[in-house]
């Protein structure tokens, strides 16, 4: 990638960065996931085509979930929300650790789908 005009984040070495017209294209690698992020759909759409040249991988299209975090948007506000609260969850049903407050698993239950809740009564 640094072939073709990124640059490796000083602060992560999985974190890449172009800029466009002064604006920024973000590329996140880690192992065998992979991350664009940037404001035009036409860069995204660019760099794609540049790493599908080069390597074979398979689009997966609009990101839900990187590393196990989940990705929300707001389209109309123009933010992403990340969150790790299942992990968190699943986490501490798996290890029975007792490292959360009752009122912390109180407030992440409440934040969590009913659905999510249901799974979680039945483990």
């Amino acid at each position: 990638m640094l072939l073709h005009g990124f640059k490796r984040s000083e602060y992560d070495t999985c974190v890449y960065i172009k800029i466009v017209e002064e604006s920024p294209i973000y590329l996140l690698l880690y192992v065998d996931d992979m991350l664009i992020a940037a404001k035009s759909r036409k860069e995204i759409t660019t760099v794609k085509k540049l790493l599908s040249s080069e390597f074979d991988m398979k689009d997966l299209g609009v990101a839900k979930k990187i590393l196990g975090m989940e990705i929300t948007r707001d389209r109309k506000s123009g933010l992403l929300f990340l969150s790790q609260s299942q992990l968190v969850l699943l986490l501490h049903l798996t290890l029975n650790c007792q490292l959360l407050s009752a009122l912390v698993l109180r407030r992440m239950l409440n934040t969590c789908q009913k659905s999510h809740i249901l799974v979680l009564l039945v483990l």
